[in-house]
């Protein structure tokens, strides 16, 4: 991967990020949960230790530096191997992050917090409204990730 498509595809991983953050934000004023992953997180940090000695800053930074790393992953690993153009290689990348998320990923933060989220979130109070808040989150970083990578000029990873 060239240094140039590295950059450009952090910058699009982090502004989807940003663009899923606000998704989910907004879900919240049509009644689904929203689902602030930078607080989910520095709460996982602290629940190790007697104090609390991460804010929401060291949260948001492993959130973001999460979805730049989505990005790569994209570019580098996938994106060649899923066919159909922006709009559907976005929905089927944002369908798989959902999947993952809920089967690995979440039930992984919750026990680390101390909690049970549950695999695909069957330990919550709404399972059904979670999922399916999760899946709009990861489809709108699907989308405007490979919108923004296809911007961005970003066709493929080539090895130097």
């Amino acid at each position: 991967m060239s240094s140039s498509t590295f950059w450009r595809t952090v910058i699009c991983g982090f502004i989807a990020t940003f663009i899923m953050t606000m998704i989910s934000f907004v879900q919240g004023g049509v009644g689904l949960p929203v689902i602030d992953i930078g607080h989910i997180l520095k709460e996982s940090f602290n629940f190790v230790h007697a104090t609390d000695p991460y804010t929401m800053l060291w949260g948001n930074t492993a959130y973001y530096i999460g979805g730049m790393l989505m990005a790569l992953t994209w570019v580098a690993f996938l994106k060649d191997l899923i066919p159909g153009n922006w709009l559907i290689q976005g929905v089927i990348y944002g369908v798989i992050i959902s999947i993952f998320s809920g089967l690995v990923i979440s039930p992984l933060v919750g026990l680390s917090a101390g909690d049970s989220f549950g695999i695909f979130y069957m330990d919550t109070w709404v399972p059904g409204k979670i999922l399916l808040a999760g899946v709009i989150m990861h489809v709108g970083y699907g989308l405007s990730l490979t919108l923004g990578l296809n911007v961005a000029g970003v066709k493929k990873a080539v090895r130097n």
